[in-house]
């Protein structure tokens, strides 16, 4: 059985530290489940295919937010150095970091969904995306509050 625990080591996270700053696992359990329907990652894509660097600085700074309090420190990371690419306006550089970005996405959302899948539900990040393109799910509105 995965544990919230051998959920963050996948994702190359520190469980650890963020057990000890929210001190509740089940309210870190509650945000973590939640994370994959949070929108800030299909926005900042949709941003930058459209070459909309102000939109995609507000969603990959979002983003980052999200996941350092989350304390996914990979996906934090990347989406850091995208903020700052974006801050910058350093498109090309940007277009890179989004690829590292993408990348750590899917390895976080893929650890949380096999998390979940303990419990009967999961699937993939391509499973997420493909509904969302579909429009057959309602994960475009995030699920934060």
């Amino acid at each position: 059985m995965m544990t919230l625990e051998v959920c963050y080591a996948e994702m190359g996270a520190d469980y650890v530290e963020v057990l000890e700053r929210l001190r509740d696992e089940r309210l870190i359990r509650r945000y973590v489940l939640r994370f994959p329907d949070d929108p800030s990652y299909d926005a900042l894509c949709r941003a930058m295919s459209g070459g909309r660097l102000e939109e995609a600085f507000l969603a990959a700074h979002t983003l980052k937010g999200i996941t350092q309090s989350l304390g996914f420190g990979g996906l934090c990371a990347s989406a850091s150095a995208l903020t700052e690419a974006l801050r910058n306006g350093a498109r090309a550089e940007a277009d890179r970091l989004l690829q590292s970005v993408t990348a750590d996405y899917r390895r976080t959302v893929d650890s949380i969904l096999r998390f979940q899948g303990e419990d009967g539900v999961g699937g993939t990040a391509e499973d997420i995306q493909a509904a969302r393109n579909s429009g057959m799910d309602n994960t475009s509105q995030s699920r934060w509050t």
